[in-house]
């Protein structure tokens, strides 16, 4: 009896991972496949900045508040900068627990990878970075012309890395998740932190 309820469990979960994974590598073969010259220029821009997008904008802001003894800027700073960290630890955590081979590597007929990444596929690293960013400004300054582009560049850092061929859908969307998650959730463990660095 639960030799059969184990064998209907397992082909009820290939029966609805497949057609997920179909999904996934359907719509990635899509968006990899748009190869015009300023789609191209402006995703493989917006790829390589990214990291440095995420660590140069909370690093400025504490370089600004140093300089004119801001202390609310520098708390900003503070929970903006390790709400980056945060979503970029818990990506990586999840990237070799969880181990997905790129799409280029599965499906290297379908795929065409514009650049190479030493490390497992999900969930996307530049992906959380960037939602994570956009999320804690967001949430410090809500304000339509902060919020808008920062969800705009979000959004154009997950549909880049697709279209570099190095990530799927699902990898984006968790690391969208993920970063998002990470602003949320450090807007409370902030508390705590401005408490211990800034006593209050």
């Amino acid at each position: 009896m639960k030799r059969n309820v184990f064998c209907a469990y397992f082909a009820l979960l290939i029966a609805f991972n497949l057609p997920a994974q179909n999904c996934d590598i359907d719509i990635l073969h899509k968006v990899n496949s748009w190869n015009g010259q300023f789609i191209r220029n402006y995703n493989k821009i917006v790829s390589v900045t990214e990291p440095y997008i995420a660590v140069g904008v909370p690093v400025v802001m504490a370089a600004v508040a140093w300089i004119r003894h801001d202390k609310e800027l520098l708390k900003d700073a503070a929970y903006i900068g390790t709400s980056v960290v945060g979503a970029f630890a818990v990506t990586y955590g999840m990237k070799y627990l969880v181990g997905r081979e790129r799409p280029y590597d599965k499906y290297p007929d379908r795929v065409h990878a514009y650049s190479h990444e030493n490390s497992p596929s999900f969930p996307s690293g530049h992906t959380a970075t960037a939602f994570a960013l956009a999320t804690s400004l967001s949430l410090k300054y809500p304000k339509w012309y902060v919020i808008a582009p920062s969800a705009f560049w979000a959004c154009s850092v997950g549909l880049s890395r697709m279209n570099e061929g190095v990530h799927y859908p699902s990898d984006v969307l968790a690391g969208a998740v993920v970063g998002a998650g990470c602003a949320v959730a450090n807007a409370y463990i902030n508390r705590w932190l401005n408490r211990w660095l800034f006593g209050n």
